[in-house]
């Protein structure tokens, strides 16, 4: 049985500020989001079946996103690079951050232990932050299915 990932951040704690490339290579900053909601969510790898799942699912409800006045922003461990790739590949509409470094996946408590038949290793776990327009963690989803969340994540809004 999977174990329970333990949260490094709650509810109403100020979300954790970063600054990393895009996938166009510009730097983006969470300081530049002040005054609207935005969603972090955090996925393993580009291109990838459950993270593909995942981000079209995000990419099918972006015009209700934007029309809720709310960023999103995917966060892998890969490179500007493979971003790239990725949003070419499947017409994604929003913003990749690249945290190659792996300081935001730390940062925000997403970086950990993982097992798949038998192996263990570390990697990114798949999670969602909603940060309010004050930069408090709004809602934190710490299980996800990549294809419904994204209609999840819109029902809190």
């Amino acid at each position: 049985m999977a174990k329970e990932i333990e949260l490094k951040l709650k509810e109403g704690d100020p979300a954790p500020v970063f600054t990393a490339a895009t996938q166009s290579g510009e730097k983006i900053s969470l300081a530049d989001c002040k005054g609207r909601n935005v969603i972090l969510y955090f996925y393993p790898r580009d291109d990838t079946p459950g993270c593909t799942k995942e981000a079209c699912a995000f990419r099918d409800h972006f015009a209700e996103f934007t029309g809720k006045g709310a960023l999103v922003f995917g966060v892998s461990p890969d490179s500007v690079k493979s971003h790239q790739k990725f949003v070419e590949k499947f017409k994604l509409p929003f913003t990749l951050l690249a945290d190659d470094e792996k300081k935001i996946v730390q940062a925000y408590g997403v970086w950990g232990q993982k097992s798949f038949l038998g192996k263990k290793y570390f990697g990114t776990y798949r999670m969602t932050f909603l940060i309010g327009p004050d930069g408090r963690i709004k809602k934190i989803w710490p299980k996800v299915k990549p294809a419904e969340h994204a209609e999840e994540v819109l029902a809190a809004l």
